[in-house]
């Protein structure tokens, strides 16, 4: 284990350890907001994990860590479940949602779509202000397929024990584009709306993916952040990642001061997040370390 503060002296504790047996020591309803991205069982190749086992047993492996989660997670937390699919292997992403709401008894409040490439044609936007041609952002894994269209898109399933969670829908708001609104509707005190269920975050351009994303399923650190954000800072008081990676949502909640919890079982993966920790502008230094 090793335990990092950041300079507005949130905690951030790193375990290089299975989910599970961490978790499972964790108190009951300690953590606020859970954020993570389970491995998706798509033939991925993570260093330690297998992502070809048998889906029956990748969903049993689910329903226990998704029992944990509800047991650790407070009855106002939210889980935010960010899963995709390849076009092959559809299914992936409401199989693992059933299982959070069957056998754990999650609640889906929200379904956000996280999307990595967008293309707007012109004349398809009209008058719209703002754009003045054919517009194509962000990035995607080309498909080469005549039955698959590329996919630009993973979703993020905002899971919580009763669906009657409020959010901070503010703090990720975006402005009006028509200035008049902000007068005509009663909710809308300033110029800023609720972003809404779709959310564009696109990935930084790489130019070597051994060194810039050493990690094969990672996200962007906006994904987790704007997360935390939604649920509300004040009451985001313990953010756990069960599935760490290379420690993407321990960065957002070092940026944001908000204290982190995460695990991982790749030695490779959980050197390359301490690394990252330390070398974030955060100013994070290391309080103390574990074998």
């Amino acid at each position: 284990m090793k335990r990092y503060r950041s300079e507005s002296g949130s905690l951030v504790d790193l375990y290089r350890q299975d989910c599970l047996e961490g978790m499972a020591r964790m108190p009951e309803k300690s953590v606020d907001v859970i954020v993570t991205s389970p491995p998706y069982n798509l033939g991925i190749k993570y260093t330690k994990y297998d992502d070809t086992i048998r889906r029956t047993r990748y969903l049993a492996f689910m329903a226990d860590w998704a029992a944990q989660a509800m047991r650790v997670l407070s009855d106002k937390g939210s889980l935010f479940l960010n899963v995709g699919s390849k076009p092959s292997d559809l299914e992936v992403p409401y199989k693992l949602v059933g299982v959070m709401t069957t056998h754990a008894g999650f609640r889906v409040q929200n379904v956000i779509h996280w999307v990595k490439s967008i293309a707007i044609r012109k004349e398809e936007a009209g008058g719209y202000p703002g754009i003045a041609g054919d517009v194509v952002v962000g990035h995607y894994k080309p498909i080469n397929s005549m039955r698959f269209l590329n996919d630009c898109h993973e979703y993020i399933f905002h899971l919580t024990k009763d669906g009657n969670v409020e959010l901070d829908r503010l703090a990720i708001g975006v402005p009006y584009q028509d200035k008049t609104n902000v007068g005509r509707w009663k909710k809308a005190g300033s110029d800023k709306h609720c972003r809404g269920n779709t959310w564009f975050i696109p990935y930084d351009t790489i130019r070597s993916r051994d060194t810039e994303r050493p990690h094969p399923a990672t996200f962007p650190v906006e994904l987790p952040r704007r997360c935390v954000r939604l649920h509300g800072l004040s009451r985001a008081k313990l953010v756990l990642d069960p599935f760490l990676g290379i420690g993407t949502s321990a960065l957002a909640c070092a940026e944001l001061g908000v204290n982190f919890v995460g695990y991982e079982i790749s030695q490779d993966y959980y050197a390359v997040a301490c690394e990252r920790l330390l070398n974030s502008p955060y100013g994070l230094t290391m309080l103390e370390e574990e074998s």
